[in-house]
Order: C-alpha cells, then sequence, then structure tokens
C-alpha cells in the first residue's frame, strides 16, 4: 500500500520492526524479502523513500539504457521476493555465452577467456533485465507483499538504546527496532548516521546506448579490455547489443558529442568488430565511475546493504548482484537470530557484517586490481595480462570455479538460494 500523508508535524509517532530507506531494487527486494521468509510480519515493514514509478513499461517502448546483468542467484532470491514473476519476458534476455579478451589478444582465441552454459551444465550464465522494468516490479511486488510504502524522505534519524527515532519530510514520526539503509551511494541516511566511507574516483565515465551490429550478438556477451578501459556488448531480444564502454572523464565527453555515424565507428575499432559494423540506434548517457565502501555496514539497530554500503568499477557487472546477496545474507542471519525484525542487536548485526564485508571488499578489491591491470598500455603488462587469461582458459577447475561464482551459486550464500532455479 502507498500512504501519501498530508499530516503536519506533531502526533504519536508509527512504530514498526523495520524499516528499509530507499525506494530502488535493492530496497524494494530487501523489504519483499524479509517479508517472504517471514522473518516480519507485512504490517510490521515499512519502506521509506521517494516515489518511484509503479507500473508496466508499455509493450511498445524501447529499452531503458540501464540495464543489469543478473547472476543465477540474483533470479533465485528475486523469485523469493516476487519480483521475478512480475517482470515482463519482453524485457529481460537470458545470455548463455561470455567472451572476455584483451586488445592485445583476440576473441576465441590467445588472451581470451570463453563460458559457455553448455559446457557448465546450466540454461544460461545470466540474465540482461531493463533497469526501469526491473524497479517497477521490485515496487510491484513490495505492494502485493503488503509492505506499507512511504513516498517520503528521512529529514531526521536519531539511534536510542531501544528503537530508532525517525523524523520524515512530510512530517511524520516513526519508530523502529531495526533500520535498513538501501538509499544508493550517495546515502543521506548513511551521512546522518555518522557512517563513514573510503574509496576514490576513477576519473571515468561509463557510456551506455543500444546499438545495432552487423553480426548476430550470438546470446553472448562480449567484453573487450583496453588501455583506456573495457567495452562491453550485452545481448538483447531484439538481436542489437547494450553497450557499456568505460573511459577517462575527457575522452567520454568528446565521443558523447560524435555524430551517431562517428560514434558507431569508433565503437566498431573499440570492439574489434567482434560483431562487426556498430550502428547506433538510441541516444548515448554516461555515469561516473568510483570506488566506494563503508568503514563499517552497521550499528546499533542500523545495517547497510547495497550501493549504500559499496560501489564497485561495473567491469564485471556485478554492482547490483553484490548489493542483491547483502539483501540475502542480512535476511537469513536475522531469521537465524530467532528474534526476526525485532532484533537490532550489534551483536546480531556483526554476523552480517563479517559475512558481506569480506565478500564485498574482495570483489571490490579484485575489480579495483583488474581495473588497475588492464587499464595500462605498457608492452610487458600487455604479454602478461595475455598469458594470464590464457592459463585460466587451460585450468578447467580454476575456470568452473569463477564461472559458479559468476553465476552466484557458489561461495558463501544463503543456504534458502542453493538449489532451485
Amino acid at each position: 500500500m502507498n500512504e501519501r500523508s498530508t499530516a503536519g508535524r506533531g502526533g504519536a509517532a508509527r512504530s514498526v520492526e523495520v524499516v528499509v530507506v530507499g525506494s530502488g531494487v535493492t530496497a524494494t527486494v530487501m523489504a519483499s524479502v524479509l517479508v517472504a521468509r517471514q522473518v516480519v510480519q507485512p504490517e510490521r515493514i515499512a519502506l521509506v523513500g521517494d516515489a518511484a514509478p509503479v507500473g508496466q513499461v508499455a509493450a511498445d517502448e524501447d529499452w531503458d539504457l540501464r540495464v543489469f546483468a543478473l547472476s543465477k542467484g540474483s533470479r533465485r532470491l528475486l523469485t523469493i521476493a516476487g519480483v521475478w514473476p512480475l517482470l515482463p519476458a519482453r524485457k529481460r534476455h537470458a545470455y548463455e555465452r561470455m567472451c572476455v579478451w584483451d586488445s592485445a589478444g583476440e576473441p576465441n582465441g590467445r588472451g581470451s577467456l570463453r563460458f559457455d552454459s553448455a559446457e557448465l551444465g546450466e540454461p544460461n550464465l545470466g540474465t540482461i533485465v531493463e533497469g526501469r522494468s526491473l524497479q517497477m516490479a521490485g515496487r510491484r511486488a513490495a505492494q502485493a507483499a503488503g509492505v506499507s510504502i512511504l513516498e517520503t524522505g528521512i529529514a531526521d534519524i536519531v539511534v536510542e538504546e531501544s528503537l530508532v527515532r525517525m523524523r520524515l519530510t512530510d512530517g511524520r514520526e516513526l519508530t523502529s527496532a531495526l533500520v535498513i539503509v538501501a538509499d544508493g551511494t550517495e546515502s543521506p541516511t548513511r551521512q546522518m548516521l555518522g557512517l563513514g566511507v573510503v574509496g576514490h574516483g576513477y576519473d571515468q565515465d561509463a557510456l551506455v546506448a543500444h546499438v545495432r551490429t552487423a553480426r548476430p550478438h550470438q546470446d553472448t556477451a562480449w567484453q573487450r579490455f583496453l588501455p583506456l578501459g573495457p567495452v562491453a556488448l550485452l545481448p538483447l531480444p531484439d538481436g542489437r547489443s547494450s553497450i557499456v564502454w568505460s573511459m577517462p572523464r575527457g575522452e567520454a565527453k568528446r565521443l558523447r558529442e560524435f555524430e551517431p555515424d562517428a560514434f558507431g565507428a569508433a565503437l566498431t575499432v573499440a570492439s574489434g568488430e567482434v560483431l562487426g559494423a556498430c550502428e547506433l540506434t538510441t541516444p548515448i548517457a554516461s555515469f561516473p565511475l568510483k570506488l566506494q565502501y563503508a568503514l563499517e555496514y552497521v550499528k546499533e539497530r542500523v545495517a547497510l546493504v547495497g550501493d549504500a554500503a559499496h560501489a564497485v568499477h561495473p567491469l564485471a557487472g556485478q554492482g547490483l548482484n553484490l548489493g542483491l546477496m547483502d539483501c540475502a545474507a542480512l535476511a537469513a542471519v536475522l531469521e537465524e537470530s530467532g528474534t526476526g525484525g525485532r532484533s537490532g542487536a550489534l551483536a546480531v548485526l556483526r554476523r552480517y557484517e563479517r559475512w558481506r564485508r569480506s565478500e564485498n571488499l574482495l570483489a571490490a578489491t579484485a575489480l579495483d586490481g583488474l581495473e588497475r591491470l588492464f587499464g595500462t598500455s605498457h608492452p610487458l603488462t600487455g604479454q602478461l595480462r595475455v598469458a594470464g587469461l590464457g592459463a585460466l582458459r587451460r585450468l578447467p577447475y580454476l575456470k568452473r570455479e569463477f564461472a559458479g561464482r559468476a553465476l552466484g551459486t557458489r561461495g558463501d550464500i544463503p543456504e534458502f538460494l542453493r538449489g532451485g532455479e
């Protein structure tokens, strides 16, 4: 249920067990999975965040420029949360193969690494999903679960010994035993709570657009590492590919000013002509890249999840997948505590922090290292990259372990995400 209030300040504060702050995918999934796992009764959880679209994208409307590559583990979580069944089939596309190669190598040859779902005994490697449709489905799933959706923000927040007091921007007051912060990388709630972050900007932007290519994408996600940054081509259901092209900010600004034909020609060269000539079919958008992680994920009665806790380089497409695994892990910890959403005790929340902070920090460090390793044109480094990718290709166990991690089916994941589809 959505609650738009015109009430003024004052009056008794509403009390719930859990407040989830945010309006994006991570926030809605967090709220829905707590209800689905019966950690919290729907009437005892509130989702607080700015108004977000709830309906469905029109059948003839083009794909949004922001897309996500979701792992098999993320799909399982979205199914449990009731989100996946609400996602239109036309706004998702499974990919069966992935090919990664260095600019000094060749796709499917030296200096490349290829994964095939058939070789792994999987129906696919993951699913490309339109961001706007995913956000709408998440919102509708939270509504269907009976979560109270308060379309407002947090004006002030105070953590007390037994509860958290919040004053909302519309004047209402709210108290809860636990606050889960999922309001994004800049997270004003995290800042109000005094939870610090460290990291650095890459002085890079990622350009995103959809392109038509001369050759079919073969249901394959292609990614080429260039000295200035990686370029990825992700398969869409209509035969086009969605691109994510990372590069220094000045170069990104220069390319955005190109005419469509000139941009397509530059992309064709950057992608090593792996799919032939590229034709731009949409405007170009961009977003800045940075590495960031919170020094602490939790404090008494507070937990951070998703981008509020960590932001990573998009070169492996793991940002949202990491955030969704945060949601699953926190739900599992609260479920195992026996007190569910009533427990904001630091001792309980520390279990979640130890679980996810190490996993996320490992991922962030690895992606940062890859960005640095591949982001240089030094000849010796290029030879090492080619040799390293070739060695990994020749070690089936390591390759399978790497693939399992990317699928979100291996590693330290909650039991309720193992097995099933």
